[in-house]
């Protein structure tokens, strides 16, 4: 395809249909020739941010293979723009598609401070960690200009709370000294997310992140200031970055994280049409290996949704890479772990200060 029908700076390269909506338009070719002919856009490639006002703020996550408990997002939709994202499929609940929608309309939540306060102060609430970016990066783009992110740390501070983060942009480093005061009282984990050591395909899956370089950087200085660093290997996409798993453990170990996760991709909803029209048009020449690997990581599927596989595949390749993460762990991280959090605290901070008597 023509690198300039690429819409650069974006993962995903069309607005697939809204499942949940019955009506659904197309750019046909006859408009797209006109504007062209005019010299005019046919789509505005501009982000814009939007309020909403939920009523809460935590999740409780009832899926039995995923590592949390609660959950919170400070922004739904999310402007990385990493073309494999599980996330996309949520945006469809708000009225938008999980394509170019995902990445462009940011709905932003500016209540979640104090929605979050409001429910750690309930004498009902016991402590258990919650994780920021259960769904969508709280230090994408959007943090730079709203900081909510940084207000709900400093409440997680205020209340001696547990709270964990998923995150792969270096934005983090700019809320070092809160995340220093978590750490003292072990109340603060961090998962950074590197998917590549290449800048290539970094910047082809992942379009609006910090660079791979800027991330081990990261994991360095958060594990230089007694923060503890959990890297997600995230998601291993057969003959994409698969082969980069041991360099990966190597190069994150050294930078001091003091754990590895995986999950092997799979293509979930919305996100299979998304992904397939992408590296039709980015990778044609290996759109085809790529898409049967990943097929045949989940029985013949893009996607599987059983609990228990659906995470780490089956079939030979799934094995394969599977294998190899457990090998990185041996080589790499034999003698580490990362230390328990802390939740005795909370109980004496209900109000936002030791409770004396």
């Amino acid at each position: 395809m023509n690198s300039k029908s690429i819409i650069k700076g974006r993962g995903a390269q069309l607005n697939v249909h809204n499942r949940f909506f019955e009506l659904s338009h197309e750019q046909r070719d006859d408009f797209l020739e006109y504007c062209h002919k005019e010299g005019e856009e046919p789509n505005k490639n501009k982000t814009l941010y939007l309020p909403v006002f939920p009523k809460t703020i935590v999740n409780k996550v009832t899926s039995p293979d995923v590592g949390m408990m609660y959950s919170m997002n400070m922004y739904q939709g999310c402007e990385h723009g990493c073309v494999y994202c599980y996330a996309r499929n949520s945006h469809e609940f708000w009225g938008y598609s999980a394509g170019l929608d995902f990445e462009r309309r940011i709905l932003v939540k500016k209540d979640a401070p104090k929605l979050l306060e409001d429910l750690l102060k309930k004498k009902s609430w016991k402590a258990h960690t919650i994780v920021m970016s259960g769904n969508t990066d709280c230090y994408q783009p959007a943090e730079k200009a709203f900081e909510i992110t940084r207000q709900c740390l400093e409440v997680f501070l205020k209340y001696k709370h547990p709270v964990g983060i998923i995150t792969k942009n270096a934005l983090i480093l700019r809320d070092l000294d809160v995340l220093k005061a978590l750490a003292k009282d072990n109340l603060v984990s961090v998962n950074m997310s590197i998917t590549s050591l290449s800048e290539k395909t970094r910047r082809q899956l992942e379009p609006r992140t910090a660079t791979s370089a800027k991330r081990l950087k990261t994991v360095k200085t958060l594990s230089e200031n007694g923060i503890p660093v959990n890297v997600m290997l995230a998601p291993i996409i057969p003959s994409i970055n698969s082969h980069e798993i041991l360099p990966l453990a190597e190069a994150v170990s050294e930078a001091g994280a003091l754990s590895i996760a995986h999950t092997i991709v799979r293509l979930n909803g919305a996100i299979g049409e998304i992904f397939t029209d992408w590296i039709q048009k980015t990778m044609p020449d290996r759109a085809d290996k790529v898409l049967h690997q990943i097929e045949s990581c989940h029985d013949g599927r893009l996607n599987d949704s059983r609990f228990g596989t659906r995470m780490r595949g089956e079939g030979k390749i799934a094995e394969q890479i599977n294998l190899l993460m457990r090998l990185a762990r041996k080589k790499y991280f034999k003698d580490k772990s990362m230390p328990k959090m802390n939740y005795t605290l909370h109980e004496q901070y209900k109000d936002g200060q030791l409770k004396l008597f």
